[in-house]
């Protein structure tokens, strides 16, 4: 039998405020334990919480990147259920009025465009981090409890694992751009929450879904869905029934182990945050935020074709902030969009696969381009003296000097290479005349060897063309 996989994800991203979300304590990852606490975040009796508006108008920007419709009226509500990580015992979220509802985030799987739609996104509160110290004991860190986060909810569109990690890295990318959170993955800023069922093809009937928690990385992603859809079908093809159950991902032996059974949003017991007024928020306001919002990864793209890049080298340059700001920076010195993208995308993304660090400032880089688009240099050249200016610090026109590497544009110089090549090549110059015009480049390269790569081959092509017509 054929099945479905269906497919929710919701994403928890953390938010790159100075303060927590509802107290004044540091938002600060990597702090020493239990430094960044008081007695609100604690949840002491009598401490009384207070919004922090910078959280409220980093989710609208989220929301309005990701084509949502932003509410001007929302509530906090307290999300009861045990949470040792959190020393109140409940979590304050959004359910019934959140900030952002009815977006969508567009990726491209093999070619094939599609739309996957938010449900919403909401403000919430972080917990603790549980800290297991390999003898038997846990403690508990409650520094990024209070922290504030967005939780983005999909709708189920997700049909495979491969779409799941494409609307990932659209999501990560998105964000990044938007300045709102750093996105570091490694440091639990932003997880993933991985909801699967699966179905006969012909069914339109969803199966019982189970919930995988707290995935941080793409590849963890990728292998728990495959990892669980194949469970599921085999379990069902064995007569056995889906159990709803929430599951941990362990990426180190490639399962999932059950850790409790899956709750429905009652079993939550929601209810209003007596401690917080609703959050009202003006279409001036939204429209405000929204005007703040930088260029993002779409928008540049749409720049950079008109720049008249092709959509692949465009598609790369906006994959990472630091890269498309690096890429502009270098046009502000230069204008030369098609070389500085040949040398970003074919030299230093290949060099920061090495060392993750670029040791190329974009003035640094604009005068080498300036050398190759001048014709200074060959684009062969070009390469040789990028190697040395990343290995050495030195300045591209100072290396061209001191490797020799200086083009040969000089008309006299150039035409006697290309006489000595028409007189010593007699058979490529037969084959040329006789009709076969590819022979011209054996000679381009005779003309290329005998100069050291130095001469001009744009205008070597046209003085043997000139030479050979006489």
């Amino acid at each position: 039998m054929k099945y479905d996989t269906v497919i929710g994800l919701e994403v928890h991203c953390e938010l790159k405020t100075q303060t927590k979300c509802f107290c004044g304590c540091k938002n600060n990852f990597g702090d020493e334990p239990n430094s960044n606490c008081c007695p609100v975040c604690l949840g002491f009796p009598g401490a009384l919480p207070v919004l922090n508006k910078k959280a409220v108008e980093y989710a609208v920007i989220a929301g309005l990147a990701f084509n949502c419709s932003i509410n001007n009226e929302s509530v906090f509500e307290r999300k009861n259920y045990f949470y040792p990580d959190l020393s109140k015992a409940y979590q304050i979220s959004q359910l019934e009025k959140p900030l952002c509802v009815n977006g969508y985030v567009e990726i491209n799987v093999d070619g094939k465009p599609k739309k996957i739609r938010l449900n919403r996104i909401h403000l919430e509160e972080d917990a603790g981090k549980l800290i297991h110290d390999g003898i038997g004991g846990t403690v508990v860190d409650y520094n990024r409890g209070g922290v504030p986060l967005i939780e983005i909810v999909t709708e189920p569109d997700i049909s495979s694992a491969e779409e799941a990690v494409a609307f990932l890295e659209a999501l990560k990318n998105t964000i990044a751009y938007t300045g709102i959170s750093d996105v570091k993955m490694e440091e639990g800023s932003l997880r993933c929450d991985v909801n699967l069922s699966v179905k006969p093809s012909d069914s339109v009937v969803l199966g019982t879904r189970t919930e995988m928690k707290n995935l941080n990385s793409f590849k963890a992603v990728y292998r728990a869905i495959n990892y669980e859809q194949k469970r599921q079908i085999e379990e069902i093809e064995d007569g056995h029934k889906i159990v709803q159950e929430t599951l941990r991902w362990d990426d180190n032996i490639g399962e999932s182990k059950s850790m409790r059974s899956k709750e429905d949003s009652q079993d939550y017991r929601y209810f209003p945050d007596p401690d917080l007024l609703p959050v009202y928020i003006s279409n001036e306001q939204i429209e405000s935020l929204k005007n703040s919002i930088p260029k993002l990864p779409s928008e540049l793209k749409q720049i950079y074709l008109g720049y008249g890049l092709s959509d692949y080298d465009a598609s790369l340059l906006v994959e990472s902030k630091a890269i498309s700001d690096y890429f502009n920076e270098v046009l502000s010195y230069v204008n030369e969009p098609k070389i500085v993208a040949n040398f970003i995308i074919n030299e230093v993304l290949r060099k920061l696969k090495e060392c993750n660090e670029n040791k190329m400032k974009a003035q640094e880089l604009s005068e080498l381009v300036t050398l190759v688009a001048k014709k200074e240099i060959s684009a062969t050249a070009g390469k040789q003296v990028f190697e040395k200016m990343w290995e050495t610090g030195k300045s591209a026109n100072v290396l061209v000097e001191e490797l020799g590497l200086k083009q040969v544009n000089n008309d006299d110089e150039l035409l006697s290479y290309v006489v000595a090549a028409i007189q010593n090549n007699p058979q490529s110059v037969a084959d040329y005349k006789s009709g076969k015009l590819s022979a011209i480049g054996f000679l381009v390269g005779q003309v290329m060897k005998a100069s050291k790569g130095k001469a001009n081959p744009q205008k070597v092509n046209e003085m043997l063309k000139a030479e050979l017509e006489k």
